[in-house]
């Protein structure tokens, strides 16, 4: 019975640490405020890449033309901690990105000019903690 008791206190602590390693729901949190001023809140995005062993995150949304689009990114070392957010459209051709000439900015913007499935793809160019959170905004 100690032996039990024992093992299942050792797997809680265990479960308990692979869990704390990456806050990305608190991330994604912090985001959301962080939108610019005009856009609008729609969904918080977690971006957990597991300590290394994702290569990269991907999410959907239905994007409407004629609205501006949102995405920016949060994470424990700022601006970005190397997290890039580079949106595709319905036929996976890129249409944004958040790493520009070398240099990587927290948002990006698109004026999105037809209606349809969006898909939004965060990769880690020289990520130290894989792990990140992010928000989806618009206006009209």
């Amino acid at each position: 019975m100690k032996h039990v008791i024992i093992l299942a206190l050792s797997l809680f602590i265990v479960s308990a640490d692979a869990n704390g390693q990456c806050n990305s729901e608190n991330l994604s949190n912090q985001c959301i405020p962080k939108l610019a001023s005009g856009f609008n809140f729609l969904k918080s995005y977690k971006i957990d890449g597991t300590g290394g062993s994702k290569d990269k995150v991907e999410y959907s949304y239905v994007f409407t033309k004629g609205t501006q689009y949102m995405i920016n990114i949060c994470a424990p070392a700022q601006p970005t901690d190397g997290i890039v957010v580079t949106l595709y459209d319905s036929n996976r051709n890129k249409v944004a990105t958040s790493k520009i000439n070398g240099q990587y900015i927290a948002a990006i913007a698109y004026p999105c000019n037809a209606t349809g499935i969006y898909y939004i793809q965060y990769t880690f160019d020289g990520s130290t903690s894989y792990c990140g959170g992010s928000a989806l905004g618009f206006k009209r």
